[in-house]
């Protein structure tokens, strides 16, 4: 029997060829022939096929006529696509139809020329059946492909060989195969005790072999593992999500993973998971005849799906592999491919990922809607407030409790008072109560009766500011007022930064959920929560402040985001109007103005000048002007770095803040004087001369007249313990080095004393960056004696101290570079890189010279991309200059770096000459400029 004959006879009892297989569907986004012409590639790939080649040669021709034909069906699919960004499901399909087509082919040249059996035994029988989502028929263009070979009794050598050929043929055509071999009573063993096994054969999907075999898993699956086990089913899977959501994030990420992520693939194929195994249906359109969903709910689903998986295919063509992390390089490129332009002062990637957690958010709604369908027959659990508490609390007239939900009992009562829109939030914070869905339902469908006359109804705006301040978890009704959205029609301001990015790696959270995560944190601080990791905003609110004006403020403070303008200013302006429409006096509107103008002042303050030089307090306290003021902008500036994500607040920031805040304090209470650089400097000697108990008085009196007055303003008294140790009988040319972790600033202080020399801080800000450290604060002072005395607060490269272990490693490597082992500017090329992943950041650079904000120093502040090595850059660019730098601030908000110099040119002044400032931003410009091409590659 020829090869060519073998191909067109089927062992009896299997599917023939021709059949089933070969039907070409008609749901493809190019025709199914162009991609993958099944009849025609089975009879080119078996009249290449030479009769009595051993298994080297048919596996090698084999993969090479596949492989062709995969590579050029993959083209043809990802050409169309480009055409149509948005024919996700489409796509989808032709992927899987392309994989089919391998797999078919596959097991025709394993069973029928490298393996044939004619006459097979009944235990020779073999089904290969695609499972999970390959089984559904959903593949992205890098997707694994899972396959199941079933077999009736214990697998036979014949079988073993089958599948070991085939599997040796999809690794050499570079498939990702997630494998399986089983019985049906395997199968039903192993799903009774696995529920990812379970899931993965809930969506299997017969592909070639002895089909019978295919039908009695199915059955016996319905019959003897899936029936009657609905409810433990739906509750393994949402355990399962749950979980996902813990480990990806439970809020909008603005890096989100497309499968995993909230919102995301996975929570759509969970859905489908449950709606097949409790309603027995592949299609959720037929929940619609059940009454579980809307055809406008059912609508907006579907558009969220095709979205999700055309973003998905397009992550992995943009990388050429299995993608799913939506990081903010492939953000840009994705938003360019799915055809979205700048507009509107906005780029294109942040309209694009505006319609992605909008999309994302509809998940979780029609996620809502279906849960609480089960609720109802009983096919899932009650919320958890309700397993604690058996008794349904008592809800007042016009509601009623259903399912556990609150609900309502008449939708046309409910409507004809527009005011019940809002009322709903509180009877649901009062009584703890989720809200029904189809109560949520009835409130979007008629958001219109939120209009201009009911924003200025009295009882609308206290009901609107009860929730904010009366029942104590604010963020709560918030939350659900924005996903449904009433927070939008009730502020039409801040309809536009709903779902908002924020394009840049220091916010973790689109703009609506960092403001609702701010109120979060004050509540927690207001509940007592954070007595001991916020002491200064939990007594200003222990105290008492005016509570109306912080909520509102912290609602309005970013809501002028996304537009050309500086978000401060515009926002002060929309707070202007919509301050009075929440019922507040005018002094409070004017106190919000003031807050939200000015809301990034005391952050800006504390993290980009020196704390130390009064010059910094006094400015403060003048723009602050009362204690009123300051202890509101305190909280709000606490609550606003906390909202950005987890791991922006430090011990760092708390203390910069801690001290600009009682200092300011100080000042508002006991006068400017308290301020004074002499009287500081004189209470740091007396305190010096108490912690030097051993020193004489001859040696007390060096150490304390042979400093200038900054440096006893600038560092705390146990830098000066440590500096007097380091220069107690110092040799001319000796570098003493002192390194100890400031457990109270997150950071690891290194001290450094040394003969002065021009370049000293270049020098020394290189040596630490070689070793890996990033700076985050830095003072130098030269004493009268010629002595540099230096101290650096650093951090390792993921923001923490320094162990004790690294120490002796990091003290050995600054040491090799100051005495001229190593080479800075040659050692640092190698390591000053951007990540792939920042890359994609347009940061513009700001150069600004400051004569005002310090007695002594002109600041230069740079405002520009970070980095590895540019802070040795614009060091080294200063020192060339003949510029002497006393202290840098360093302030890092993500990809962005703003570094404040403290400085003075060679004869000790300011810099009052235009030409030489001119000059000397022309030099760190292009530093900058030199550096960023070093790092860009």
């Amino acid at each position: 029997m020829t090869l060519r004959q073998t191909a067109s006879a089927a062992p009896a009892s299997e599917a023939a060829p021709g059949q089933t297989e070969d039907r070409m569907p008609d749901d493809l986004i190019a025709p199914a022939s162009s991609i993958f012409d099944l009849p025609a590639l089975r009879e080119r790939l078996f009249a290449a096929l030479p009769d009595g080649a051993d298994e080297a040669t048919v596996r090698k021709l084999t993969v090479r006529i596949l492989g062709e034909a995969q590579t050029a069906g993959r083209e043809i699919i990802a050409a169309a696509f480009e055409k149509e960004p948005f024919g996700a499901r489409r796509t989808t399909r032709s992927y899987t139809w392309v994989t089919d087509g391998l797999v078919r082919l596959t097991f025709e040249v394993a069973t029928k020329v490298l393996h044939p059996r004619p006459n097979p035994t009944e235990g020779e029988r073999l089904a290969v059946l695609a499972v999970g989502g390959y089984g559904r028929g959903e593949m992205a263009p890098f997707s694994d492909v899972d396959l199941l070979f079933l077999t009736p009794y214990k697998i036979t050598p014949w079988a073993e060989s089958v599948i070991e050929s085939m599997l040796y043929i999809f690794w050499d055509l570079k498939l990702k195969v997630g494998h399986s071999s089983r019985t049906v009573k395997d199968c039903l063993r192993l799903g009774a005790e696995d529920y990812t096994i379970r899931t993965a054969m809930l969506e299997h999907r017969f592909l070639i072999g002895h089909a019978p075999l295919a039908k009695d898993l199915s059955r016996r699956l319905w019959k003897d593992l899936f029936a009657g086990s609905e409810r433990d089913f739906v509750e393994a899977k949402l355990e399962e999500r749950d979980a996902r959501h813990m480990k990806q994030g439970q809020r909008y990420m603005v890096e989100p993973n497309v499968k995993e992520g909230k919102g995301g693939l996975r929570d759509l194929q969970s859905l489908y998971w449950i709606v097949k195994y409790v309603h027995h249906a592949d299609d959720l359109s037929k929940l619609i005849d059940k009454g579980v969903f809307l055809p406008d709910e059912y609508e907006a689903f579907c558009k969220a799906e095709r979205f999700l998986w055309a973003v998905r295919c397009h992550l992995h063509l943009a990388a050429g592999r299995a993608n799913e992390l939506l990081s903010f390089d492939t953000q840009v490129e994705v938003a360019a491919r799915m055809g979205y332009n700048d507009r509107g002062g906005r780029r294109a990637v942040e309209w694009f990922m505006q319609d992605y957690f909008r999309h994302a958010t509809q998940v979780g709604d029609t996620t809502r809607i279906l849960l609480t369908s089960l609720e109802a027959t009983h096919t899932k659990g009650a919320p958890i407030f309700q397993r604690i508490f058996k008794r349904a609390p008592k809800v007042k007239d016009g509601y009623k409790v259903v399912h556990n939900r609150l609900a309502i009992e008449a939708d046309k009562t409910f409507l004809k008072d527009p005011l019940n829109l809002l009322r709903v939030f509180e009877e649901a914070l009062r009584t703890g109560l989720l809200i029904h869905p189809d109560a949520m339902r009835l409130i979007k469908d008629n958001l219109d009766l939120i209009d201009q006359p009911m924003r200025e109804n009295r009882e609308a705006q206290k009901l609107f500011l009860d929730l904010l301040l009366k029942h104590g978890n604010p963020e709560r009704a918030l939350r659900r007022m924005n996903e449904l959205g009433v927070l939008a029609a009730f502020i039409p301001e801040f309809a536009p930064i709903v779902a908002m990015m924020q394009y840049n790696m220091y916010h973790h959270y689109t703009v609506d959920e960092h403001t609702i995560q701010c109120i979060l944190h004050l509540s927690e601080i207001e509940h007592g929560n954070l007595v001991e990791e916020l002491p200064v905003a939990s007594t200003i609110l222990k105290s008492g402040v005016n509570r109306r004006v912080l909520y509102v403020a912290l609602l309005l403070h970013d809501i002028g985001k996304g537009r050309d303008e500086d978000h401060s200013i515009l926002g002060a302006i929309i707070a202007r109007k919509v301050a009075p429409r929440l019922g507040l006096s005018k002094k409070e509107c004017d106190t919000v103005e003031w807050l939200v103008r000015h809301h990034l002042l005391m952050s800006d303050m504390a993290q980009k000048r020196d704390i130390a030089d009064p010059r910094t307090v006094r400015d403060f306290a003048k723009a602050v002007k009362s204690k009123e003021r300051l202890d509101l902008l305190c909280v709000l500036t606490v609550c606003d770095i906390r909202g950005v994500g987890p791991g922006t607040w430090n011990n760092w920031k708390a203390a910069l803040l801690r001290a600009l805040y009682r200092q300011t304090k100080r000042a508002l209470e006991g006068g400017m004087e308290d301020l004074n650089r002499e009287m500081r400097g004189t209470e740091a000697k007396r305190i010096l001369r108490e912690k030097l108990p051993g020193w004489s008085g001859a040696e007390l009196k060096n150490e304390t007249s042979r400093h200038y007055p900054p440096y006893w303003q600038g560092l705390h008294y146990t830098a000066h313990v440590v500096f007097a140790n380091l220069l107690k009988d110092i040799g001319e040319n000796e570098i003493r080095i002192d390194i100890h972790p400031d457990e109270d600033r997150d950071a690891t202080r290194a001290c450094f004393a040394l003969q002065d020399h021009p370049g000293i801080f270049s020098r020394l800000a290189g040596a630490l960056a070689l070793a890996g450290a990033n700076v985050v604060d830095a003072r130098t002072f030269t004493s009268k004696d010629g002595f540099a005395t230096a101290a650096f607060w650093i951090q390792d490269p993921d923001g923490h101290p320094y162990e004790d272990t690294r120490i002796p490693r990091l003290r050995d490597m600054i040491r090799k570079t100051l005495k001229g082992e190593v080479v800075t500017r040659d050692a640092m090329k190698p390591k000053d890189k951007v990540k792939k992943r920042e890359k994609a950041f347009k940061v513009p650079t700001h150069i600004t010279f400051d004569n005002e904000g310090s007695e002594i120093f002109t600041i230069i502040e740079v405002d520009t991309r970070d980095r590895p090595g540019l802070l040795f850059d614009l060091t080294r660019t200063l020192a060339n200059q003949n510029i002497y730098i006393a202290s840098a601030v360093i302030a890092t908000y993500g990809e962005q770096v703003v570094d404040a110099f403290y400085v003075k040119d060679m004869f000790g002044l300011k810099l009052h000459s235009k030409v030489k400032r001119d000059q000397i931003e022309k030099k760190l410009r292009e530093a900058i400029d030199r550096g960023s091409e070093r790092a860009q590659g």
